[in-house]
């Protein structure tokens, strides 16, 4: 026992010194994408395109476009006269300190406090009547240049770039949008177009698609769900074959908006049950707290519902909890990315994104199509701004927020919550779910052997859809 203890412990400390050289070359690296994105952007673009290695700076308030204050340290919070305000975007989208630098300033707080606990008392100065620690600097009302120039065009009522990026893949599939005269989200709806009993909506995870529904659950519904629920599957906007606008800062607001004008306002739903998936299921509780009378059911699968330390900044911790910075298991390696390095994950939509038809084309042909090809689709068609906005914005940027919609499902919502999560999920762990129900007690939680983040939705369908049909039937009351 003692033998393997110190053999896990020093796997522990080789596994984290390796991660701190993997991510210190990143760090790196993603500088240099910068500049060399900045150069390929004015030549091609004829202009510099903002990013979020630009330094802060202090907002102009005098426009009388855009009003900003601090609310604790670098918090940005926003009141704006338009329906985008800057409290729907996360600091962590500029705001992302390199593993060195954070390992420099911790080991700079350590020796502080090391030093203050030596002496006997704190030192102050007396200030207009007020003791202010020595050392305290000015609040000062900051944010970032990208969002301001993003804000003004949008407030301006004008696109600032144009529907793709050189960077982005302009094939029909990804473009369809831009020949539609509605700029609404892509929606496969399926039942009966009159008289319908029931209404379901579901809502996919982060660079996925409403094909992981599509293609999985809804041929395995039995005929009787077939011919009397309407079933809407979206593809959320940024991705599939949904709107993919470049201004867009893809904060919660837009997100809920287009569910709305897209699904509930056009086919006239009054009440329905939801489903979703990892990133999904922030926008079914945002959904279900905007309309409480509306919901009937909320299934969700694999929620990332993190607790937030007091006095912790809920946007960096909740992104520090998705991305460790680790090199392994490969899925958080990939979510690490993602989260912390703008220009690394450019340069990989570039490759993949772009290139998506090429991707599937040789997967095919490779596993002589032995592989659900529909993953790869939710995988690689999506722009890299709406991902990045996205798993900012409401991944990390809603961490402040998902204790007031658990309080508000537990307090104000009647219909049932059911939670599914694969015990092999790797990237959202299980004590997700069991802090979710520790917030609403009345939720179910399955925790569902041998499945990971994918698979407990894609290797289990035929089950999932009779597990589907039974919650639908339990919540078929009356909705207040």
């Amino acid at each position: 026992m003692a033998v393997m203890g110190v053999l896990r412990q020093t796997g522990r400390v080789l596994h984290d010194a390796l991660s701190f050289v993997v991510f210190s070359f990143l760090d790196i690296l993603d500088l240099i994408l910068c500049f060399a994105f900045k150069a390929v952007d004015f030549i091609v673009e004829a202009e510099w395109k903002p990013c979020y290695c630009s330094s802060a700076k202090e907002a102009i308030t005098s426009s009388g476009k855009i009003l900003v204050f601090e609310q604790g340290e670098s918090k940005i919070v926003c009141l704006t006269s338009t329906r985008l305000g800057l409290e729907e975007i996360s600091d962590t989208l500029y705001s992302r300190p390199s593993l060195v630098s954070e390992f420099s300033k911790s080991t700079v707080n350590e020796l502080r406090r090391f030093k203050v606990e030596d002496k006997s008392s704190t030192v102050t100065v007396l200030s207009s009547g007020k003791n202010i620690k020595k050392g305290t600097t000015r609040s000062t009302i900051t944010v970032n240049s990208t969002i301001v120039e993003m804000l003004r065009g949008k407030i301006g009522g004008q696109q600032l770039y144009p529907t793709s990026r050189w960077s982005d893949c302009d094939c029909k599939f990804c473009t369809r949008w831009t020949t539609s005269s509605k700029q609404t989200l892509f929606v496969r709806a399926e039942g009966p177009k009159d008289k319908a009993k029931e209404d379901v909506l579901f809502v996919h995870g982060f660079i996925s698609s409403s094909a992981i529904w599509t293609e999985t659950l809804f041929p395995n519904f039995s005929n009787a769900v077939k011919s009397t629920y309407r079933l809407f599957a979206i593809d959320l906007l940024g991705f599939g074959r949904s709107p993919k606008p470049a201004d867009s800062l893809y904060t919660l607001g837009e997100h809920l908006d287009m569910i709305e004008q897209s699904v509930l306002e056009p086919y006239k739903v009054k009440s329905f049950h939801i489903v979703a998936h990892s990133l999904g299921c922030i926008l079914a509780l945002a959904l279900a707290v905007k309309h409480p009378g509306s919901v009937k059911s909320l299934t969700l699968l694999a929620p990332p519902y993190y607790k937030v330390p007091k006095g912790a900044l809920a946007a960096q911790h909740v992104m520090k909890q998705v991305a460790p910075r680790r090199v392994w298991p490969l899925i958080t390696f990939g979510a690490s990315i993602a989260c912390w390095y703008e220009h690394i994950t450019r340069a990989v939509c570039l490759v993949i994104c772009k290139n998506h038809r090429l991707w599937e084309f040789l997967t095919k042909l490779v596993t002589q199509n032995r592989i659900k090809t529909f993953l790869i689709e939710g995988f690689c068609c999506h722009t890299h701004n709406a991902a990045w906005h996205t798993l900012h914005n409401i991944i990390c940027g809603t961490g402040s927020k998902l204790d007031g919609y658990l309080d508000s499902v537990r307090d104000h919502l009647k219909c049932d919550v059911n939670i599914f999560h694969g015990r092999n999920d790797e990237l959202i762990p299980v004590e997700c779910s069991y802090n979710f129900q520790q917030k609403v007690p009345r939720a179910q939680v399955k925790v569902i052997d041998n499945e990971d983040h994918i698979t407990i939705v894609v290797n289990r369908q035929e089950v999932f859809a009779r597990e589907l049909e039974e919650i639908w039937r339990g919540g078929d009351h009356e909705v207040n």
